[in-house]
C-alpha cells in the first residue's frame, strides 16, 4: 500500500478540535472515502492517456467507461 498517498488524503480530512483543554485530531471519514473513489476516478484518467499514447483506444475507451462505472456506483459528479 502507498503509505506516503493514503497520509496525504488522511491530512486532508484531519479536523483539529479542543476537547478538555487538549487538542484532538478528527479524521472525518466521509471525506476521506469521497478522497479514495476520487483517487481512483483519477487514476482511471491516467490510465487512459497511457493507452492513449500507445494508440490502444480500446483499452482507453474501458480506462473511461471503469470511471463512469464509478461515478455512478458512488453518486460522484464529475
Amino acid at each position: 500500500m502507498n503509505e506516503e498517498l493514503i497520509q496525504q488524503l488522511v491530512d486532508q480530512c484531519v479536523d483539529k478540535r479542543e476537547r478538555d483543554g487538549r487538542t484532538v485530531e478528527v479524521l472525518q471519514s466521509r471525506k476521506f472515502a469521497e478522497l479514495i473513489v476520487k483517487e481512483c476516478m483519477r487514476m482511471c484518467e491516467v490510465t487512459e492517456m497511457s493507452f492513449v499514447t500507445h494508440d490502444c483506444d480500446v483499452e482507453a475507451s474501458g480506462a473511461i467507461t471503469v470511471k463512469q462505472f464509478i461515478a455512478e456506483h458512488f453518486g460522484v459528479e464529475e
